[in-house]
């Protein structure tokens, strides 16, 4: 019998130890900080949202170019990467990234599936951490807009052509609709469930993902949407965790501005007990706090209106015990111009401004635990012939909705990936 029970508490200590052996693999939250193999992981990341069509042997695919960049990322000190899983519904949409993922409910271009799967091996291979998100409040993806239409809502509305009141009049339906979540349900399912067909593990299993993410900047769009999009965004939180166990799950918000200005929904949806941690945006051009004429002009301005911005955000972290990740900033090149060959003088004080920001807080024991700017360009080269991204031109940092160049980091950016060298080395 003491033999008996000498040989449970042994097999019950392994049980425990492997259990705890395999979470120190996953980052994860502990008082209020993420913890990677038992240290605290901080980082400077940025946003790769084509990275799964750019490992795709289909259309739009480039392996010798994703590993490249992921090559040249690594050596500045580039770990974490915020990736758009795919793009949802019908190809050839004006504004809308291609090939698309999820042609319709539940039915997917496999080849997108393959580009992921060999971004997440490569990523691996690398000790790079992968932010995944899972749908869009915006066109460029599909998102919100094309799980409506599915859902028999009628035609999205593009708002390059049927102009953006059109378009936030549609989307503001999303919350409250059943059937176009029950879509989104599915496909999360789906994507959760995944094996890698490379590394042949799970993806619930991949210690390189860091977060599943619910959506790239999920709005409630109206006022009287706040309590159906609160609902929402902890249903899918729960959903995520009752399929995987080992990963983080966060919203993707903007933050206040994101939650029709009202920082008691950003904390009521960040509060949410399956919500690991605090997302914020960040977007000076976007938010007018400059104007493309007053780029270098009202820049300190801006960088007051950040620090106040991020402030407010920290306050409900501390409250709640949560870090905080600002995973999209940027800022537009001098004059408002998009070649490769123009200046960066304000976007590189900007930059440098918010990267001090995080530094100083995590020096004073804050929960600002990263960032994500926005976005990498990486070796791309724009069409010198238009501005806007047509099929065949190369992917970077900025959407097809935004001019190619406007946001995109290049590496031949040097000041800027210079500045961002140095600030991984004191984030460390």
């Amino acid at each position: 019998m003491k033999y008996i029970l000498s040989l449970f508490l042994l097999l019950f200590s392994f049980v425990g130890y492997s259990s705890a052996q395999n979470k120190s693999s996953f980052i994860h939250v502990e008082k209020g900080r993420f913890i990677l193999n038992g240290s605290p992981y901080y980082y400077i990341g940025t946003n790769f949202w084509y990275g799964a069509i750019l490992g795709s042997e289909g259309e739009g695919g480039n392996r010798a170019r994703l590993n490249k960049e992921l090559d040249y990322l690594k050596s500045i000190g580039i770990n974490n990467l915020r990736v758009l899983v795919g793009a949802d519904g019908e190809n050839g949409i004006r504004s809308k990234v291609e090939p698309t993922l999820q042609k319709s409910p539940g039915v997917y271009n496999d080849t997108i599936l393959a580009g992921l799967d060999y971004l997440l091996y490569q990523m691996g291979k690398r000790k790079m951490y992968a932010v995944l998100y899972l749908n869009n409040s915006w066109e460029w993806t599909g998102g919100y807009s094309q799980y409506l239409q599915w859902a028999g809502y009628g035609k999205a509305p593009v708002p390059a052509i049927d102009g953006w009141p059109a378009y936030m009049a549609f989307v503001k339906q999303f919350p409250k609709s059943d059937s176009a979540k029950k879509l989104f349900h599915n496909y999360v399912k789906d994507i959760i469930g995944r094996t890698n067909r490379y590394t042949k593990k799970k993806y619930v299993n991949d210690p390189y993902i860091m977060s599943w993410q619910i959506g790239n900047e999920p709005r409630a769009f109206a006022d009287e949407n706040k309590e159906p999009f609160a609902l929402w965004i902890a249903d899918v939180a729960a959903q995520i965790k009752s399929l995987d166990k080992n990963h983080m799950v966060s919203t993707g918000s903007e933050g206040k501005h994101g939650c029709e200005q009202d920082i008691n929904l950003f904390e009521r949806i960040h509060a949410d007990k399956n919500v690991d941690y605090m997302n914020i945006h960040l977007w000076p051009y976007n938010w007018s706090w400059v104007t493309k004429d007053s780029l270098s002009e009202k820049l300190q301005s801006a960088k007051e209106k950040t620090k106040k911005y991020i402030f407010e955000h920290l306050a409900v972290a501390k409250k709640h015990q949560k870090p905080l990740v600002m995973e999209e900033f940027g800022f537009p090149r001098d004059g408002f111009k998009f070649s490769k060959e123009s200046t960066t003088n304000s976007r590189d004080s900007f930059y440098k401004y918010v990267f001090e920001l995080i530094i100083a807080d995590k020096k004073a024991g804050g929960p600002f635990a990263g960032c994500n700017f926005w976005g990498w360009g990486g070796f791309a080269n724009p069409s010198k012939e238009h501005i806007y991204w047509q099929k065949g031109d190369d992917y970077c940092g900025d959407p097809a909705q935004e001019e190619q160049g406007l946001n995109s980091v290049f590496a031949s950016d040097k000041s800027t990936v210079k500045i961002i060298k140095e600030s991984v080395l004191k984030f460390k």
